[in-house]
């Protein structure tokens, strides 16, 4: 461990590692983008990266360890030592592109994460900041390709064309040469297969599954949280047991139930469902608010002649606006992204919800674009109100956490 605390040798070592990490990021990237092939230099990688992070250490010059990595970057380009390597059809551009976008990300950060470290002993705080550091910015990158990859493929193929899908399956870059072509799957799936109707079924069934979920839950919560009655422990415990119980194991019975009464193909028959899913976690949501709401503003409501409804409704529903949002933005996600019981329970394409309709495209006579176009639509709005209105849900999720 002492060795590993000398300044040239974490500066080596978590330069080797990082050059590693942005050789394989800038690859992936650049690829995904152009369509071209890019890999990682491992020789290249190996003799930059221990110098680049041994420069970072000695010199303390950012500005002239950068310039001096992006130049000897490119002299390298042209040799088996680049640290990124290319296909023979790569034009040059592209290459140059590869290897300063190598040099710039690699040094930069590095600086960064060498701040505290300087040649011969560290001490264990400069030590471990440079190693958190590293595995800091090791964790941005990992958890934004596991986030942004995928999107991005599904993006990018349902603005290809047939042609281009069948010549080069794994080639993601954009034709813009085809204009307002590019959004041809959008346009069929709106006018050729319903989809305008999908989302409409899918955002009134969400909003309704949201009323009716606060309708119960908004009481029994209350109840919990402020009433005093036998089996109120017991019960308070076992909100979430439905959850112990997966949906699969319940679908043939549900099946059964809702064939034999006529609710099966209707949209009333999801809407009797769905709040059955989630009213338990919304219960469990605001009841933990509740109990944390202080009690004595509701007495002094008591005192003045409010009945409990009043109280309810005038005092406990106004302080409990955060988390009320909370919980309705929750519900509504699960209603959205809701697919196993409109799959089992909806035949009829002019009820179907928007996650039934995109299962609808997962055929081999529809083209594979048509299908990503059909998830980045169901993915859009969810994502777009999420983002929107995720300090709300952020601020609902922690309040009560704190009791008093």
């Amino acid at each position: 461990m002492s060795m590993l605390r000398q300044g040239t040798v974490t500066g080596a070592l978590i330069g080797l590692f990082w050059a590693f990490v942005i050789a394989v990021t800038v690859s992936v990237t650049l690829s995904f983008a152009s369509g071209f092939g890019f890999r990682p230099g491992s020789l290249g990688c190996l003799i930059l990266g221990l110098g680049g992070g041994m420069a970072i250490i000695y010199l303390r010059d950012a500005r002239l360890v950068m310039s001096g990595f992006i130049l000897l970057c490119i002299v390298l380009m042209f040799t088996p030592l680049s640290p990124i390597l290319f296909q023979e059809n790569v034009p040059v551009l592209w290459q140059l592109l590869a290897v300063v976008s190598f040099g710039l990300f690699m040094i930069w950060p590095l600086t960064l994460m060498l701040v505290e470290a300087h040649p011969g002993p560290l001490t264990r705080h400069a030590f471990e900041d440079a190693v958190i550091r590293f595995l800091t910015g090791f964790g941005y990158i990992v958890f934004t390709a596991a986030v942004l990859i995928p999107f991005y493929v599904m993006v990018m193929t349902s603005l290809k064309s047939q042609q281009a899908l069948l010549k080069n399956p794994l080639d993601f870059s954009i034709e813009l040469s085809r204009g307002w072509d590019l959004f041809r799957s959008y346009i069929e799936l709106f006018g050729q297969f319903n989809f305008g109707n999908y989302l409409w079924t899918s955002f009134y069934v969400s909003v309704l599954t949201v009323l009716i979920t606060l309708l119960f839950s908004v009481p029994g919560a209350y109840a919990v949280a402020r009433l005093r009655f036998k089996g109120r422990a017991a019960f308070s415990r076992s909100i979430l047991l439905i959850y112990m119980v997966p949906m699969i194991v319940l679908a043939l019975p549900i099946y059964i139930t809702f064939s034999m009464t006529g609710l099966r193909n209707t949209i009333p028959g999801l809407l009797m469902i769905y709040p059955v899913t989630t009213i338990p976690v919304a219960l469990y949501m605001l009841q933990g608010y509740f109990r944390g709401l202080p009690g004595e503003v509701e007495e002094a409501g008591l005192m003045d002649g409010l009945s409990r409804l009043q109280v309810i409704w005038k005092i406990t529903l106004p302080l409990s606006l955060p988390a009320m949002v909370s919980v309705s933005l929750y519900v509504f996600m699960i209603a959205w992204n809701e697919f196993l019981l409109a799959f089992m329970l909806l035949d009829d394409p002019s009820k179907f919800t928007l996650t039934r309709g995109v299962a609808m495209l997962n055929s081999s006579e529809i083209p594979r674009q048509h299908l990503m176009a059909g998830a980045v639509i169901a993915t859009i709005p969810i994502m777009a109100l999420f983002l929107g209105l995720e300090r709300f849900m952020t601020k609902g999720l922690t309040a009560g956490s704190v009791k008093g």
